[in-house]
C-alpha cells in the first residue's frame, strides 16, 4: 500500500514493488539498507504468482547476497492484497 495515497495496486508485480519500496523506507530511516536484511517471508494469496514476485523481488537485493527467505499461500491478506512482504534486519547499535 502506498504510504500516503493508501493506494493498493491492483496486480502483483506493483504490490510487490509498493511493499519493496515501504521496506526500503523504513531501512533508511533506521540508517541500513537492503543488504541488512536477514530474513523474508513472503505472503501469497496464489503461490502462482511466485514467479512475478520473485522477478521484482530480485531487483532489491544483491545476487548471490539474497536474505533467508520464505514464502507461503494464503487464504486471504487484508485488503484483498496479493502480496504481503514482512522483513527482518540487522540495524549496528550506535555508539
Amino acid at each position: 500500500m502506498h504510504p500516503e495515497s493508501k493506494a493498493l495496486p491492483e496486480v502483483v508485480e506493483d504490490q510487490t514493488h509498493q511493499a519493496l519500496k515501504n521496506i526500503g523506507e523504513i531501512l533508511k530511516e533506521a540508517g541500513v539498507g537492503f543488504e541488512n536484511v536477514v530474513k523474508t517471508t513472503v505472503l501469497l494469496k496464489s503461490i502462482s504468482d511466485w514467479p512475478s514476485v520473485n522477478n521484482v523481488y530480485k531487483e532489491y537485493f544483491v545476487e548471490g547476497k539474497y536474505p533467508a527467505r520464505t514464502a507461503y499461500e494464503v487464504a486471504n491478506l487484508p485488503l484483498n492484497a496479493l502480496v504481503e512482504i514482512e522483513s527482518i534486519a540487522i540495524v549496528p547499535s550506535k555508539q
